[in-house]
């Protein structure tokens, strides 16, 4: 088996799938490989990882991201669980404003997804107990992060389950819709 990496519709926005490779004892996989992943196009450089476990299934975390300087590039992957990921182009100019994209991943399929700089991020959980892993290319900064509605109809993100039944902190539950929230301006402040 090797590296398997799909694009999911939105600049950037990858599924990657890496090798997993299994005997009698268990698994062994690279699930980050600067190398692998440059010669794919895929360039960064990654500097805090973070992890998160939740106890209930229909836990919402999102839709968050950080303002430059510290937008960040995130690699998600679970490691128990399953969960509904979503990204959301947050990029005025960009011809897919507004749009999302969203893909389940699962200790069991062993996928991740990259969601670049300009796209807010969240997700849902499918299961009780399910634990993200994720990668970022900039440290979280509490003046840079920001967060966006989950249910903002402008975005009309469909969920998998019924929202009335979501687990939300208190900052996601009163986060702003799209239209009043603050974005990045212009797509050049994506690039790195």
């Amino acid at each position: 088996m090797s590296l398997q990496i799909k694009s999911l519709g939105l600049d950037g926005v990858l599924e990657i799938i890496p090798p997993r490779f299994e005997d009698d004892r268990g698994f062994f996989s690279e699930t980050w490989n600067a190398q692998q992943l440059s010669e794919n196009g895929v360039k960064l450089d990654f500097v805090q990882d973070n992890h998160s476990r939740s106890v209930a299934t229909g836990v919402l975390r999102g839709l968050h991201y950080q303002l430059p300087p510290y937008a960040q590039d995130k690699l998600v992957r679970v490691v128990k669980g399953s969960i509904f990921d979503v990204a959301v182009d947050i990029r005025r100019g960009s011809p897919s404003f507004a749009q999302w994209t969203a893909l389940r991943i699962s200790a069991t399929k062993w996928n991740q997804v990259l969601i670049p700089k300009g796209f807010a991020h969240g997700f849902l959980t499918l299961e009780p107990d399910t634990e993200v892993i994720y990668k970022v290319t900039n440290p979280y900064s509490a003046s840079h992060n920001r967060a966006i509605r989950f249910d903002d109809p402008d975005i009309g993100i469909i969920w998998p389950m019924n929202a009335a039944t979501f687990q939300l902190s208190d900052n996601d539950r009163t986060a702003p819709s799209l239209e009043e929230a603050e974005v990045f301006d212009m797509i050049e402040e994506c690039e790195p």
